[in-house]
């Protein structure tokens, strides 16, 4: 459960994207970004703008089932655009999903890929503003700018993400991969500045909490190392012990919706 007010979620869109957007202005569009393989700078603002494009017009409309993603899952389609179309872009698609968000409240309910399928549109105002963050953190990296996110945030993106390593794409057998779950086998993260956390994989179904106890492997580090890490972005503080492979398995499985 999340420790942070819809509004903040609101806020925090806005601002994530005007920070993301001050970190390339006067960089080079085409500069690669080596945290998204394939990707130059100018199709990673595209990425984003669509995302916030794409979750503004399911809380707009109320949708009741998945819409059209092309603007996010094809940035490609857009090469070359320059920096005086892409800041303006971006910042207005920023707008107006905060300002959608506020206009429906965060009850109201709508479409989303979480295991409920329909739930209250505070989903997507959290969400977003974890996209965006993470995302500016891929942008500072292009452009050789410093990333830095406050520590609150960090926290609750780091949940965010152990509620998703919960649900059943998470854990289910799969014939292309390990079985993630088993005896001896739990997790333990901590946050050096921050708090701790254990994901217990020896039930039916993993289950996380607050706190720390013996585990299988550890990774450790600020909590906004331990956010990037789970993302599979340079994370240099992280340091890990344990069951490497048990580590990268939870995180390959953990990170299903990032495939989709």
């Amino acid at each position: 459960m999340t420790s942070l007010t819809f509004d903040r979620y609101c806020d925090e869109i806005v601002t994530q994207t005007e920070r993301l957007t001050a970190h390339v202005r006067g960089a080079d569009m085409t500069a690669p970004v080596l945290s998204c393989p394939g990707w130059n700078l100018g199709q990673l603002l595209r990425h984003v703008g669509g995302d916030h494009r794409w979750a503004e017009e399911i809380v707009r409309t109320r949708a009741t089932a998945p819409i059209p993603g092309d603007l996010v899952n094809d940035p490609t389609a857009h090469p070359h655009e320059d920096e005086s179309f892409l800041v303006p872009w971006l910042l207005e698609g920023a707008a107006n999903l905060s300002a959608a968000l506020r206009a429906a409240g965060p009850e109201a309910r709508a479409w989303n890929p979480s295991e409920e399928r329909s739930a209250p549109v505070a989903f997507w105002a959290r969400r977003m503003t974890y996209e965006t963050a993470v995302h500016r953190a891929d942008a500072a990296l292009a452009a050789r700018a410093e990333f830095a996110l406050e520590r609150d945030l960090a926290v609750d993106a780091v949940e965010e993400w152990l509620e998703y390593s919960t649900f059943p794409e998470a854990f289910e057998p799969r014939p292309d991969l390990p079985d993630l779950l088993g005896p001896d086998r739990t997790l333990h993260f901590d946050a050096t500045d921050a708090g701790e956390w254990l994901v217990d994989l020896t039930g039916r179904h993993p289950v996380w909490r607050a706190g720390a106890d013996h585990a299988t492997a550890t990774a450790r580090g600020p909590a906004m190392d331990l956010l990037l890490y789970f993302y599979r972005r340079p994370a240099p503080a992280i340091e890990t012990h344990g069951d490497a492979a048990l580590l990268d398995l939870w995180l390959t499985r953990a990170g299903f919706w990032l495939e989709v």
